[in-house]
């Protein structure tokens, strides 16, 4: 699953067997960084019309009264197919540094006495949510630690508009059901507004829905439109004159991608044999339930079937490994994100503990976690959390937050991959630069991990890390083609 946000050229992820330095993160509080919640803006306000002749279009481009000068375009940057690139803020913050995209609530530090927007050079913005009632956070010794107002903050990417018209829910997490809802809470949220007419509203959404990456995308859109099931919507890129790398790379997207990345929309999940590989069962620790006997390797047992769309292919875990791994290489390297521990409860009264996620990790040797080596249970599995391999916090919750439920740890929605090329940097994180990343990451940890998909890890790495699903040349034509889509 690529996320599709805003995005830019990274080295890809280094390997699995790499030594982790986690001096004092033991002693680091899970609740995440101290800041007043000045993300959360309140809704009862309202914001006064702009004009009530002006097009989608220009409510897109132009400034609320009563906001702090944002408009969707200063995030959704129309040149930069309508996300946020690292490139457009550091030349927007040398050229205009007053610009309403440097505003107080998207700062490193909103309270620093001189502002800092070193996470927004990365194509950062703040996101606030609001902890679900059947969740609490927790410090590493178990202290619930969740604020007052129930609200936490993450950081994410800005996800292109582009071919909204086939890829509801909206946002990573899935948390708006329609363009008119996410776009009220932008204004609200991001804008600091308050509500506006259901008319602006409706103007806005359908001016989102006009936008395609290809004239290709469009004609998908309107198949799905009229009720065409995703599976059935004619194949778009048959009549494109594809090099003779784009035609291999296309043999490889079959293979590798249009499991998660099928149908018309290409972001519809048609293999739910491999998308359940991506949900091990964890027992009450939060540790995953594996078969006994151990097999080599290690076989995780599957969690009851989920209907999730929402998957977790490890991308949250890359920015954990960032900011605990001297040698991590991605995007994000350089800035600081919260540290988060979840307690799930059966309920909202909160009385009965389900799980904690992430698990404690085992016992090790001073302030090393090395080479991801968990620790063996009595049966000889390894001791690991949903991810499979220790993990002491969570940057972001993923669609968990929206749910309540332990089973959407970390998960993000499956995006379409149309327009994929021109939306550097990915993930919901930015993690990675480029579109090379993104396959090594890949093909270096998820694609080997679907049996079903017959792509056993056995070529040798590009760079440091396991063998990998895809073979260098594989991996070229498939960057070839996705440049196509």
């Amino acid at each position: 699953m690529i996320e599709h946000s805003s995005r830019e050229d990274h080295q890809p992820l280094a390997g699995s067997r790499r030594r982790i330095l986690v001096s004092g993160l033991l002693g680091w509080a899970a609740g995440g960084i101290a800041l007043v919640a000045m993300g959360a803006c309140s809704t009862s306000k309202e914001t006064g019309p702009l004009s009530h002749d002006l097009t989608g279009e220009q409510l897109f481009t132009q400034a609320f009264p009563g906001t702090n000068g944002r408009s969707c375009a200063s995030c959704h940057v129309p040149e930069d197919n309508f996300t946020l690139t690292p490139a457009h803020v550091t030349r927007l913050l040398e050229t205009n540094p007053s610009d309403p995209l440097f505003s107080a609530i998207d700062a490193d530090d909103p309270t620093a006495e001189t502002l800092t927007f070193e996470h927004l050079k990365v194509g950062l913005v703040r996101v606030w949510l609001t902890v679900p009632d059947t969740m609490d956070l927790i410090d590493d010794a178990g202290n619930v630690t969740t604020p007052p107002d129930r609200k936490v903050f993450v950081w994410r990417s800005v996800p292109s508009i582009a071919d909204t018209a086939m890829t509801a829910p909206f946002q990573f997490d899935g948390r708006a059901a329609t363009l008119e809802e996410q776009a009220q809470a932008a204004i609200i949220s991001h804008s600091e507004g308050g509500t506006v007419s259901q008319t602006e509203l409706a103007r806005i959404a359908a001016f989102q829905r006009e936008v395609f990456t290809s004239d290709r995308a469009r004609a998908a859109a309107e198949h799905l439109a009229r009720g065409v099931a995703p599976e059935n919507v004619p194949d778009m890129e048959a009549a494109l004159d594809l090099t003779p790398a784009e035609q291999r790379g296309r043999a490889v997207y079959e293979a590798a991608c249009a499991a998660c990345h099928g149908g018309g929309s290409r972001g519809t999940i048609t293999n739910r044999e491999a998308r359940d590989l991506l949900f091990p069962a964890l027992k009450p620790d939060g540790h995953v339930l594996y078969e006994v006997p151990a097999t080599d390797p290690p076989t995780p047992v599957l969690a009851a079937d989920q209907a999730s769309d929402f998957l977790n292919i490890g991308s949250a875990f890359v920015t954990y490994l960032g900011q605990v791994d001297p040698e991590s290489e991605i995007l994000t390297k350089s800035v600081s994100f919260p540290r988060y521990r979840y307690r799930f409860y059966t309920d909202g009264s909160r009385t009965k503990k389900v799980i904690d996620l992430p698990p404690p990790p085992p016992p090790f040797d001073g302030d090393d976690l090395s080479d991801f080596d968990p620790e063996l249970d009595d049966d000889g599995n390894p001791i690991a959390g949903p991810n499979l391999v220790p993990q002491i916090f969570s940057s972001d919750p993923g669609r968990a937050m929206i749910t309540g439920q332990p089973h959407d740890f970390e998960a993000f929605d499956v995006p379409t991959l149309r327009g994929i090329g021109r939306t550097a940097p990915y993930f919901h994180n930015n993690s990675a630069r480029d579109l090379d990343a993104v396959v090594t990451f890949y093909s270096q940890f998820v694609l080997g991990r679907l049996a079903p998909l017959n792509l056993p890890p056995i070529h040798p790495p590009a760079h440091e890390g396991p063998p990998e699903a895809l073979s260098a040349d594989q991996k070229s034509d498939l960057i070839a083609f996705l440049n196509r889509l």
